[in-house]
């Protein structure tokens, strides 16, 4: 993707701890508030917050659709009925055609916890699973695209990326490139994560989970709250009256350590040089930026240095993730859709939960209610997962 290459977004959505659809996610960050609880989830007791989305197992999938039941299927299928996305889709595929719009998702562990449920019903005599359990429509981490893919009806090209908490931005540049070669001519992006207790034990064992409600850029912070979501996009090519517009992206692999980020977030700043780049910005002309802020004492330095090499201290950022959880592989995709809303509404979200600012961090952090600013027009977002994988995408106001 060129300088001049960028991309229509014509529709978006998310569905978050707040409820389904941009609503409640929106009214949350202007009024500077979580969505995050003290509370247990399945069969985990920890002590710690989670961003639970309300109502999944409510209602089961569609009849057509339920050989994919599964909780990670469901809280895309309900992502998918907010904000007129089903609409926009069915626009688009009269447009376009089925077979000219691809699927690209993100997810981390897709619908592991049907399996945790399944090793439960096992046959005491044989260890066998149930015949009912069916991994490839469910656990199998392709299952939410083809999933997605099925459900509206699209026969373009359809994968996922599992680069962990990068995943969700990175099918942003997949995407794109897909775009630009022509073999596509729009995308439904995003990405899904539901809970799970591989991820909540997962994350304790590795002594990240925080027994305090999560604190970005504080300096009391202990660690992450983990949270579930959905969020979705279509990009096109063009359009005449798009809400937003795909600048630049930027992705690298420094590869520092399995779980521990590049202490100086030597490939998190080249990620954002290269998203610069792409979209023929300065860093100037970015008005605000999303941090991965994920409260870990360790990330939230790193990328401060890593900021602070390309921006300087004077831009205004924060990280989301006080107010939704730490959504791991549907985090790039939820925060993509946060900086659209913020151009759209001309808005700086707030930090949540911040009490003390941390003195050995230099960022120009905003905490508390979103800052009106009619003047935004350009918003950058960082995504940045286990093994060094980063992303950061760069989006400008359509109007």
């Amino acid at each position: 993707m060129s300088a001049t290459a960028a991309h229509a977004v014509t529709a978006y959505t998310a569905t978050t701890a707040f409820g389904a659809g941009t609503g409640p996610l929106l009214d949350g960050l202007r009024d500077g508030r979580t969505a995050l609880a003290r509370r247990h989830f399945e069969t985990a007791v920890l002590d710690t917050w989670i961003g639970e989305v309300p109502d999944v197992d409510a209602v089961p999938l569609p009849a057509p659709l339920s050989a994919w039941e599964c909780r990670n299927n469901r809280l895309a299928w309900m992502g998918l009925q907010a904000d007129g996305f089903l609409a926009a889709i069915d626009d688009a595929r009269a447009r376009l055609g089925a077979g000219r719009i691809g699927v690209f998702l993100g997810t981390s562990t897709s619908g592991i916890l049907e399996t945790e449920r399944a090793y439960r019903r096992r046959d005491p005599q044989t260890g066998a699973l149930p015949a009912d359990f069916h991994y490839a429509e469910t656990h199998n981490t392709y299952s939410v695209a083809g999933f997605v893919r099925e459900a509206l009806g699209l026969e373009g090209p359809a994968f996922v990326v599992s680069t962990a908490c990068s995943s969700s931005a990175k099918v942003f540049g997949s995407a794109a490139r897909m775009l630009d070669l022509g073999l596509i001519d729009a995308a439904v992006v995003g990405g899904v994560d539901s809970l799970c207790l591989t991820t909540l034990y997962g994350f304790q064992s590795l002594e990240l989970l925080s027994p305090d409600i999560c604190r970005p850029w504080d300096a009391d912070r202990a660690g992450l709250s983990l949270g579930e979501a959905a969020a979705f996009a279509l990009l096109e090519r063009s359009a005449k009256a798009p809400r937003a517009w795909l600048l630049g992206v930027g992705e690298t692999s420094d590869g520092h350590h399995m779980s521990s980020p590049h202490p100086e977030g030597a490939g998190a700043a080249e990620a954002m040089r290269m998203a610069l780049d792409q979209a023929g910005l300065r860093p100037d002309h970015v008005d605000y930026l999303n941090l991965h802020g994920t409260a870990t004492p360790s990330n939230d330095a790193a990328e401060d240095r890593a900021v602070q090499s390309v921006f300087g201290t004077g831009l205004r950022c924060s990280s989301t993730k006080g107010a939704t959880g730490h959504t791991l592989g549907a985090a790039g995709g939820v925060e993509a859709v946060i900086a659209m809303l913020a151009l759209e509404h001309r808005l700086v979200p707030g930090g949540a939960n911040l009490r003390t600012p941390d003195p050995q961090l230099g960022l120009r952090y905003v905490a508390g209610p979103a800052v009106a600013d009619p003047a935004l027009r350009v918003v950058a977002s960082n995504s940045f997962g286990f093994g060094g994988s980063n992303a950061c995408l760069i989006f400008g106001a359509a109007r």
